[in-house]
C-alpha cells in the first residue's frame, strides 16, 4: 500500500527522490493542476530542506508572501501546498525565507515554463494532450541499431538559424515550417538543437541554465515545441537535444544557493566553482541532485519524444582540475583527480535512460581521453553509445589549415586517427565550437584563392563524410558560410545567391543523399575489419587512398590534398571488375571543372599497392572522389 502524504503526494515518490532513484520526479513536483477532495487547482511541490518558512508568491495574489504558506513534508525536505481555482498561464515564485531571516525569490526548478527573459518567474502550464502523430517514427526505432545505420547531424542553434530581426526569432512553429523541410530536403536523418532549457543570457547560447524543465520561451510554448518534434518525426529526422547537466548558471532566481544554503551545488566553493564559464557545478554526492537530473533526461525524452541527447561537456565533469586554475584545485577522497561522484552520475543515467528508452541515443561531448566511454557499464564503461571525436576534429582542421605545399611534413594529421578509430563508437563533429570566437568559418580555414578554398571544403567534406563515424556539421557550413558564427545574427542566407555557396549546398546535399544510401560508409562503422588502407604512407603526394566495407559492397575512396594533378593516378583495388564514380568533388556542378558525371574503371592485371588488381583515374588537384562496387559485379 502506497502511504500518501499531504496533498496527494506520494511518500514513496518522495522516499525515492530523496534516495536518488526518482526517474520521474517531474510527475510530482513543481506545479500541477489537478483535483484535490474534489477542487480544481494547483499542488505545488519544492525541495528546499534548509528553508525556515517557504511561500507561493504570483499573479494570482498580487505577489504577496503573507498568503500562501507550504508546508515541510516530514523530513523529506520537500515543502508542498494546493491552491485552488487557478489554472493555467498564472505566474509565480517561492518566496523561502533562509535560516538567516533573508528572503529569497526563486524560479521553480520544476517549472514547466519560464516567462520571457529578461522576466524570471515560472508559469503553470500543462504538458498533457498534446495530440501525438509519429507512432510510426518511434515503432520504426525499435530495435533499429544506431551502430548500422547512417547519422548525419545537423547542429542548430535556433535562435540564429534564421531571424526576423534584432531578437525576433522563429517560433517553434516556425521552425517547424521552414527547418524541419530544409533538413528534409538536404537528407539530414537528426537535428541537433544546442540547448533549448530556459536561460537568461542569449550570448550563453544556452549553456548557462535556470530552468532545466523550461523550453525557452523565446521561440514559443512547450506545445509548440512538440509539434516541431512531430514534424521532424513525420518527415523521417529525428531530434537531439543538446543537454547540460555538468553546470548552473548564478542568476539569482536559479539553483545558485537556492533555500540559503548550497543544495544543487556543493559546499566546497573550490569544488562547485566554474571560473571559466561563470557557472557553478551540481554536487553528483545528492540524491537528489541525481533525482533531478536523471529526471531530466528522462522528462525530454517522455514529454517531448526527444530520440537523444547530447551530453555537454563531459570531461569537465569528470576532471576535478579541468578548466581551473591551481588554487582551485581538489582531489577525491583516494588522492585523485576523477570525480568518482560524477562518474557514478553519467553511468547511472545511461543505465536509466536506455532502461526506460533502450532506441535513444546517448552521445557524450567528451575531450578527454577516458577509456570505455560507449562501453555498457557492466563492462566498466561510462555507457554511452556515442562519443564526439574531438581528437580527429582538432586534428583534420590543423592540417586543412596548412598551406597544400606544406601538407607533406603534417600527412599524419589524417591517418593518425585510424588507430583509435574503432576504440569507441565515434561521431565527427564539425560543429559550432569551431566557427567562433576568431576561429573562422570552415571555409575560411581553407588556404589558397577563393575558387582554392571550395575546392578544398568540397575535398575536407568528402573525407569527412568516407572516414569511419556518424556525422555532425553545423548550420551554415553546408553552403560555405564565410564568415564565422555570429551567435545574435541570422546566417548569411543571401550567399546562396553566388554561384559557388549555391554549388556548395548543392554537394553537400549531393553528399548526404550519397552517405545516407551508401551502406558501405555506415554499415559497419564499429567494425575495424569493414576499413582497409589502400596507401596511407603518400605523404610525398599528399594523396590518400582506402576502402570501406559493407556487408555486400564496399568504397573506394581517393583524396588528393595537394595542388597537383594527374592525368593517370593508378590505385591498386581488392577485386576484379567494373568500379563506378559515384562522387567526384571536382564536377562542375559543384564548382569544378569536369563535366563527366559518372565513369566506369575495369580494373587491371597491373599489381599495385599490393593488390594483383589495379585501376588508373584521372585524378584532379584538391580532389576527393568515390567509387562503388558491387560485390560480384564483373560487367
Amino acid at each position: 500500500m502506497i502511504q500518501t502524504a499531504p496533498y496527494g503526494l506520494s511518500m514513496s515518490d518522495l522516499y525515492l527522490f530523496n534516495e536518488g532513484s526518482a526517474y520521474h520526479s517531474y510527475r510530482f513536483m513543481g506545479a500541477h493542476r489537478l483535483q484535490l477532495n474534489g477542487v480544481y487547482g494547483v499542488r505545488f511541490a519544492v525541495w528546499a530542506p534548509n528553508a525556515a518558512e517557504v511561500h507561493i508568491v504570483g499573479s494570482f495574489n498580487d505577489w504577496n508572501g503573507g498568503i500562501h504558506a507550504m508546508e515541510r513534508i516530514g523530513t523529506t525536505g520537500i515543502w508542498a501546498s494546493f491552491i485552488a481555482d487557478i489554472g493555467e498561464g498564472e505566474t509565480y515564485k517561492y518566496e523561502i525565507t533562509t535560516r538567516s531571516g533573508e528572503r529569497l525569490l526563486k524560479a521553480d526548478p520544476y517549472a514547466f515554463l519560464a516567462e520571457r527573459r529578461p522576466l524570471t518567474a515560472s508559469v503553470i502550464t500543462d504538458l498533457n494532450g498534446f495530440p501525438w502523430r509519429d507512432e510510426g517514427w518511434v515503432n520504426s526505432k525499435e530495435g533499429r541499431s544506431a551502430y548500422t545505420n547512417p547519422l548525419l547531424v545537423y547542429e542548430v542553434h535556433a535562435g540564429s538559424w534564421k531571424t526576423k530581426g534584432k531578437e525576433v526569432f522563429l517560433t517553434y512553429d516556425e521552425l517547424a515550417a521552414e527547418l524541419v523541410p530544409y533538413a528534409a530536403e538536404m537528407g539530414y536523418t537528426h537535428i541537433e538543437l544546442m540547448p533549448l532549457a530556459e536561460h537568461p543570457f542569449d550570448q550563453s547560447w544556452g549553456y548557462q541554465i535556470t530552468g532545466f524543465y523550461a523550453p525557452s520561451s523565446r521561440f514559443g510554448r512547450p506545445k509548440q515545441l512538440m509539434h516541431f518534434v512531430d514534424c521532424c518525426h513525420e518527415r523521417g529526422i529525428g531530434v537531439i537535444l543538446d543537454w547540460v547537466p555538468g553546470h548552473f548558471c548564478r542568476d539569482n532566481h536559479g539553483l545558485r544557493l537556492f533555500d540559503g544554503m548550497p543544495i544543487f551545488e556543493g559546499p566546497d566553493e573550490k569544488l562547485a566553482d566554474k571560473p571559466l564559464w561563470g557557472t557553478l557545478a551540481f554536487d553528483f554526492s545528492k540524491n537528489e541532485v541525481v533525482s533531478f537530473l536523471i529526471s531530466n533526461a528522462v522528462y525530454w525524452m517522455e514529454m517531448y519524444h526527444i530520440d537523444g541527447l547530447r551530453v555537454d561537456a563531459v570531461a569537465s565533469m569528470i576532471n576535478l582540475h579541468m578548466d581551473k586554475p591551481r588554487e582551485q584545485y581538489t582531489w577525491n577522497k583516494l588522492g585523485g583527480t576523477d570525480n568518482l561522484d560524477a562518474l557514478r552520475f553519467l553511468k547511472r543515467l545511461n543505465e536509466t535512460v536506455f532502461h526506460y528508452y533502450p532506441d535513444t541515443l546517448m552521445l557524450a561531448e567528451d575531450s578527454s581521453a577516458w577509456p570505455a566511454v560507449t562501453s555498457p557499464t557492466y563492462l566498466g564503461g561510462l555507457g554511452f553509445n556515442f562519443k564526439w571525436n574531438m581528437g580527429w576534429m582538432n586534428d583534420i582542421l590543423r592540417y586543412m589549415s596548412h598551406d597544400p605545399a606544406d601538407r607533406p611534413q603534417y600527412h599524419h594529421l589524417i591517418t593518425f586517427s585510424l588507430l583509435y578509430a574503432f576504440s569507441e563508437n565515434y561521431v565527427l563533429p564539425l560543429s559550432h565550437d569551431e566557427v567562433v570566437h576568431g576561429k573562422r568559418s570552415l571555409l575560411n580555414k581553407m588556404p589558397g584563392t577563393y575558387e582554392e578554398k571550395f575546392a578544398q571544403l568540397r575535398l575536407f567534406y568528402g573525407y569527412w563524410m568516407t572516414h569511419p563515424g556518424k556525422k555532425l556539421l553545423f548550420m551554415g557550413g553546408e553552403w560555405g558560410q564565410f564568415d564565422e558564427w555570429k551567435d545574435a545574427e541570422s546566417l548569411d542566407w543571401m550567399l546562396l545567391d553566388y554561384d559557388l555557396h549555391g554549388k556548395m549546398k548543392a554537394y553537400v546535399q549531393t553528399l548526404n543523399t550519397l552517405y545516407v544510401s551508401e551502406p558501405s560508409l555506415w554499415e559497419r562503422d564499429s567494425d575495424a575489419t569493414a576499413f582497409q588502407w589502400i596507401d596511407v604512407h603518400n605523404a610525398r603526394q599528399s594523396i590518400i587512398s582506402f576502402i570501406r566495407y559493407g556487408k555486400k559492397s564496399f568504397s573506394i575512396v581517393v583524396a588528393n590534398f595537394s595542388r597537383t594533378g594527374y592525368a593517370s593516378y593508378r590505385v591498386g583495388v581488392p577485386e576484379t571488375g567494373i568500379y563506378r564514380t559515384i562522387m567526384n568533388s571536382n564536377e562542375e556542378r559543384f564548382g569544378g571543372y569536369e563535366t563527366q558525371h559518372s565513369l566506369k574503371f575495369v580494373s587491371e592485371n597491373v599489381a599495385w599497392h599490393g593488390y594483383n588488381q589495379s585501376i588508373s583515374l584521372h585524378l584532379p588537384p584538391l580532389s576527393f572522389q568515390l567509387l562503388s562496387y558491387d560485390l560480384g559485379d564483373t560487367h
